[in-house]
């Protein structure tokens, strides 16, 4: 992560004080090495800058802006502590066009220009294009993706694969990650359906099965939310 703030030297006449900003997201393919290899194209771009500072952001989604070093970049940009921000691509300052144009436009206002390590962004109209197409094109993918994630979850579900998080009593998973019945846990879930069914209340159900010491698909004792 980022050093202490107070640390960066602060506001001089020299225009070359430059800061790089890289950032991950969650994912299995998505380590450190990502944030290595954005540093070391980073550094390449600098061309007679001086970069004094990294802020780096490990398993944040660019979709939204709440990312601790973007946010303490932004507000180091307000004190005017350096004049460039060096990011890989476009998409790791942002994947949503709004906050992207938001933020873009506090450090323009604030004297800081942003340098691309992999995109080349031209002066003038064509750059504007440019630019625009390449934050739509962010925004989708991730969009996208996320549709796609989504998808592939609802199938996973219909046809009774596991899709995450935890295993629900009375169930467990066989080689291929379906869901089969847990023939040592199943009928402790047919008792509670039953017992409630008849009447009797989830506290003293819960009672009764933390007393034989049943636990919950977590491990824990039974409580109303269980």
């Amino acid at each position: 992560m980022s050093r202490d703030v107070k640390k960066l030297p602060q506001k001089t006449e020299d225009a070359n004080r430059a800061v790089i900003y890289a950032r991950y997201s969650h994912g299995p393919n998505q380590r450190d090495e990502s944030i290595e290899g954005q540093i070391r194209e980073c550094k390449a771009r600098r061309h007679g800058l001086t970069i004094i500072h990294e802020y780096i952001d490990k398993r944040m989604s660019g979709t939204n802006d709440d990312r601790p070093d973007f946010q303490r970049m932004l507000r180091d940009a307000d004190r005017g502590l350096f004049d460039v921000v060096i990011t890989w691509k476009t998409d790791r300052f942002a994947r949503n066009r709004y906050d992207s144009a938001i933020y873009k436009q506090r450090l323009k206002k604030n004297g800081v220009k942003i340098l691309l390590a992999k995109e080349h962004i031209p002066d003038g109209p064509e750059g504007i294009i440019l630019e625009s197409l390449l934050e739509g094109m962010a925004e989708y993918y991730s969009a996208n993706l996320s549709q796609n994630i989504r998808r592939g979850q609802r199938e996973n579900a219909l046809e009774g694969k596991f899709i995450g998080g935890t295993i629900p009593l009375g169930y467990k998973l066989d080689a291929d990650k379906r869901f089969i019945i847990d023939t040592e846990k199943a009928p402790i879930v047919r008792e509670i359906f039953e017992r409630y069914a008849a009447g009797e209340s989830v506290v003293a159900i819960c009672d009764d099965l933390n007393e034989r010491g049943h636990l919950t698909a977590r491990g824990k004792k039974f409580n109303r939310s269980s």
